[in-house]
């Protein structure tokens, strides 16, 4: 059977199901018995891996292993992307020695010019991007701009590119667009320099990412195979993607309306919350006889990611499912989660600005 081909840089959204973890070669976590006693295993959102032994491994017996983050700098930042964040500072608080690289050059060689038109673009999102991971908790010491790292990272990058043959290539991805190579290279670079003897050498290394990414995944271990360091071959853990506001979409910068961004104002939060597509019934008498449909609601699902009391969520998903609570309510509790959070998160960025700004332009 021909194997689907999925693009990391696509905007549809893509589930994680039996058949697709079947097929790529995945393995899934067992949400009755997860590894890591956390909301994000507890709800099955973090749901597959590739390879983890060695990290519950590494995590049981103290030994030191490395996690490797990181996101693109191609726009503003929403709750899709705080996931990523989240699971980062998971696998920070269980040990790892954690890197989060913002990837400004990533981002402008790798979009169209419509969504990234210069470099200096990019470096200006990235700026927003450190301010705004400083303010979720992410330390400085953390973070790297892909365009100011070392040139050990740069001729590494170079050693990679002749590990990889352009039909290699395009059997992962479908094409050979010169930017999304370069790109590519680089994603790689990130993962693999820690286990050069320049950094810490070959160690256990773990990054969190979504399936769609899968493509990037294979690549970084086929390449750390055919790489001269005898380097530990990368693990990865997948998580579902929290999807966009309206049925069927991802949340995406390029399409606003399908995400609640971190810089939104209270109005907005509570116009795009109000618009959300909702599990409710026709009528608030067909509601209370059937009950919503929690799995499809859209402000359960940012409850459902975003909330850590898995006790709160339990409750209303019960009462929404019972009928006993509406819609509206529901969209009330959510609307006044993400209000409290995000004004409080915005005025950590400004505190957190000029700092992101050196980092990005330098002093």
């Amino acid at each position: 059977m021909k194997e689907q081909k999925i693009d990391p840089w696509g905007s549809k959204e893509i589930k994680i199901d039996e058949k697709l973890i079947k097929e790529f070669g995945l393995k899934k976590f067992d949400e009755n018995n997860p590894p890591i006693s956390h909301y994000f295993f507890n709800r099955g959102i973090i749901v597959a891996h590739r390879d983890f032994e060695a990290i519950e491994n590494c995590i049981n017996n103290k030994k030191q292993f490395i996690q490797l983050t990181g996101i693109a700098s191609s726009g503003p930042l929403h709750l899709g992307h705080k996931v990523d964040i989240d699971v980062y500072l998971l696998f920070r608080k269980l040990g790892a020695k954690s890197f989060f690289v913002v990837s400004d050059i990533d981002a402008y060689v790798s979009r169209p010019d419509s969504k990234v038109p210069s470099l200096q673009k990019a470096k200006e999102y990235a700026v927003d991007i450190i301010a705004n991971l400083m303010a979720l908790g992410v330390p400085k010491e953390d973070i790297y701009v892909q365009s100011r790292k070392e040139p050990r990272y740069y001729e590494f990058a170079f050693e990679v590119s002749k590990k990889i043959t352009e039909n290699e290539f395009k059997a992962i991805y479908g094409h050979l667009n010169l930017g999304k190579i370069s790109a590519n290279l680089l994603q790689y670079s990130d993962i693999l320099h820690l286990q050069l003897k320049e950094y810490f050498g070959p160690t256990p290394t773990i990054t969190a990412i979504g399936i769609e990414q899968d493509p990037h995944a294979r690549a970084c271990r086929d390449l750390a195979r055919k790489l001269p360091y005898k380097m530990k071959i990368p693990s990865f853990v997948y998580f579902l993607h929290q999807a966009g506001l309206q049925e069927g979409s991802k949340m995406s910068a390029s399409i606003p309306d399908t995400a609640v961004f971190l810089n939104d104002s209270s109005q907005e939060i509570k116009r795009k919350i109000n618009k959300a597509f909702s599990g409710g019934r026709e009528s608030v008498e067909l509601h209370r006889k059937l009950g919503g449909i929690p799995e499809v609601d859209k402000s359960f699902e940012i409850l459902f990611y975003h909330h850590p009391d898995d006790d709160f969520i339990k409750k209303i998903y019960g009462e929404y499912k019972s009928g006993k609570m509406l819609s509206g309510e529901l969209k009330k509790i959510c609307i006044d989660f993400l209000t409290k959070f995000l004004l409080t998160h915005q005025e950590k960025i400004k505190k957190n600005k000029k700092t992101a700004e050196e980092m990005v332009f330098g002093k």
